[in-house]
């Protein structure tokens, strides 16, 4: 019960993370106006924004001027609703839980965004940032030195190649994204974000380039990449550093 409550919890989050991803790139309020459709305008029922269901029931259709409604709106209340479930098996019931569905909120909407316009928006780290110290005050669930170590070594190494590329190989959005990350997760999980993205990155930027899916000239977004490690990291990454450290010894 505790496993389905979680996932339903998590689509309805994704949900509401389909109006940020398409929203604030635009610079439009999240909150007004309320959900409609982006082709006649009409105000959506409550029935209409079921997650997965209302998509699947109306077929993918708008129900007042039947446009075809992208199947990425059920797809990130599906993703959500998976990663949530996943943080939950791996924290359980602990202060951390909260926070770390707000963080992977933080993590999909980055990823979409920069997926669809090649930005991560400075609004989204803010509230990253604020968030971060507000749960920290209230239910501390990280060192604080630990914490901004991890801001540090998580943005220099970024940094300095958006300094050596002057800005075309790494954005400074991505510099920015990867402090925050360090704020939630520490040092050591955020170099192994770091080292996981870099891996992540690179092979399936050579698979897009194989597949002609993309050009040496096309952009390719770094954030996804960095998102999915800090995912990775936060829920195992103290087991595979263990792991690794165990196999040195």
């Amino acid at each position: 019960m505790d496993f389905l409550f979680v996932f339903v919890l998590g689509t309805i989050i994704g949900s509401f993370l389909n109006v940020v991803i398409y929203r604030v790139p635009l610079k439009q309020s999240i909150v007004f106006p309320s959900s409609h459709c982006t082709s006649c305008n009409e105000r959506l029922k409550f029935f209409d924004l079921i997650p997965i269901i209302s998509w699947i029931l109306l077929r993918g259709n708008c129900r007042y001027c039947k446009t075809k409604v992208s199947y990425r709106y059920p797809l990130v209340e599906l993703l959500t609703g998976a990663v949530f479930l996943l943080t939950y098996i791996s924290v359980g019931v602990d202060k951390k839980l909260i926070v770390y569905f707000v963080f992977t909120s933080i993590l999909i909407a980055d990823t979409f965004i920069d997926v669809d316009h090649l930005i991560l928006p400075d609004k989204l780290h803010i509230f990253a940032l604020f968030t971060y110290i507000l749960f920290n005050i209230l239910t501390p669930f990280i060192d604080w030195k630990d914490s901004l170590l991890g801001a540090l070594m998580g943005m220099i190494p970024l940094f300095i190649l958006f300094l050596l590329t002057r800005g075309n190989g790494m954005g400074f959005g991505d510099v920015k994204f990867m402090a925050v990350i360090g704020l939630y997760l520490g040092w050591r999980q955020t170099l192994l974000a770091l080292l996981l993205s870099f891996i992540l990155g690179g092979f399936f930027g050579i698979i897009l380039l194989i597949s002609k899916i993309k050009n040496r000239n096309d952009p390719i977004p770094f954030g996804p990449w960095i998102a999915i490690a800090a995912f990775i990291s936060m829920n195992w990454g103290k087991e595979i550093i263990d792991w690794y450290w165990h196999l040195l010894g």
